[in-house]
């Protein structure tokens, strides 16, 4: 391997793989030469294949881990197959039912795809592979050999690629998210079906999915909001109570009452508290 390839191994971890919360630097981007670019391209591509089989034998955690070794191969320019393989591992973790991971990679698929969008028609989209792990309805998932031979010239087929996998990422983000719970969850899956739900490459299973999830998810949301809230209001009250204790007082001296006619409250004292 070159002095260049070796250079481009050695570049900081891709973010799904840091494991805390600081912030992210930016990345080097090194670019290759068209031949190194097409070595990399192939050896990442066969981590890929490689991957994908053991995700077939329900190997989730060795495919994570060879999903993981092609990113390190692959070019980090290369947002739309980088792209293809964060989708593919949200699709593991998702089998693992390790929804905040899920999520993570998932985010990461689109947050590429974006990227990718942006640059469309400009020249500097230089992908070369549509390969990937597909996705029915039930998770099952699949290789699709036959997208290795695209034509990437064809602007309307690599739109339409990018299409596939932003549906694919969406719909693995939005069943993490809902099967994450919580009221922010939730919302986020809510907004994820409800992009999913503009998107005509939808299968009719996926439509008929997204519409279910449409119907089920807003009384979750309310009971989740409601839920969080009471707890919310409960430390709230357990502080404030702590505050006033020295005072020979506790938050149910104090009443918001709502005034009818302007929907505004206003705080009233009880010296006798609720019991009176």
């Amino acid at each position: 391997m070159s002095t260049r390839t070796e250079r481009f191994q050695r570049q900081p971890r891709r973010p799904q793989e840091k494991k805390d919360d600081s912030p992210e630097e930016p990345e080097e981007v090194i670019r290759f030469s068209p031949e190194e670019e097409a070595a990399l391209l192939n050896d990442s591509n066969a981590r890929k294949a490689t991957a994908n089989e053991l995700f077939a034998k329900s190997s989730y955690k060795d495919a994570i881990e060879t999903y993981d070794e092609a990113l390190s191969t692959c070019p980090n320019y290369l947002d739309y197959e980088i792209a293809v393989l964060k989708s593919n591992i949200a699709a593991c973790h998702l089998k693992l039912e390790d929804w905040k991971e899920a999520i993570k990679a998932a985010t990461a698929a689109l947050d590429g795809l974006d990227r990718l969008q942006g640059r469309t028609g400009d020249g500097k989209d230089k992908g070369k592979d549509g390969a990937s792990v597909e996705e029915e309805a039930d998770e099952e998932i699949i290789s699709a050999g036959a997208a290795k031979a695209e034509d990437t010239s064809d602007p309307g087929k690599r739109e339409a690629d990018i299409e596939r996998i932003r549906a694919k990422a969406l719909l693995r983000r939005a069943r993490a998210r809902s099967e994450q719970g919580g009221w922010a969850s939730l919302q986020g899956a809510e907004e994820d079906y409800k992009a999913l739900s503009q998107m005509q490459n939808l299968s009719p299973a996926d439509k008929k999915l997204v519409q279910r999830q449409l119907a089920l998810l807003p009384p979750r949301i309310k009971a989740a909001q409601e839920k969080e809230m009471g707890e919310m209001m409960g430390k709230l009250k357990q502080l404030g109570n702590g505050i006033l204790k020295p005072f020979g007082l506790s938050t149910d001296n104090f009443q918001m009452v709502k005034d009818e006619k302007t929907g505004g409250y206003s705080m009233s004292f009880n010296q006798g508290g609720s019991s009176s």
